[in-house]
């Protein structure tokens, strides 16, 4: 397997390397909002880089967070 790569993802793209199996890319990006809400010191620190739910793109810097937090896919 490659090693992964820390760049902007969409939503979408780095939703379905956490849950490949979802039923539909909507039901990955769903899960995987709601791990980042779950993890608060996560979520804490998005919000302070300027994050917006309604974005449809993971910055590399939050992509970095979001490895720090949740480990990569």
């Amino acid at each position: 397997m490659p090693k992964f790569e820390i760049r902007s993802y969409s939503k979408k793209e780095l939703a379905l390397l956490y849950f490949p199996t979802a039923a539909t890319p909507h039901a990955a990006v769903t899960h995987l909002m709601s791990w980042i809400r779950r993890c608060t010191p996560l979520a804490a620190e998005l919000e302070k880089l300027g994050f917006q739910k309604t974005a449809k793109w993971f910055l590399a810097r939050e992509v970095r967070l979001i490895i720090h937090y949740l480990g990569e896919p």
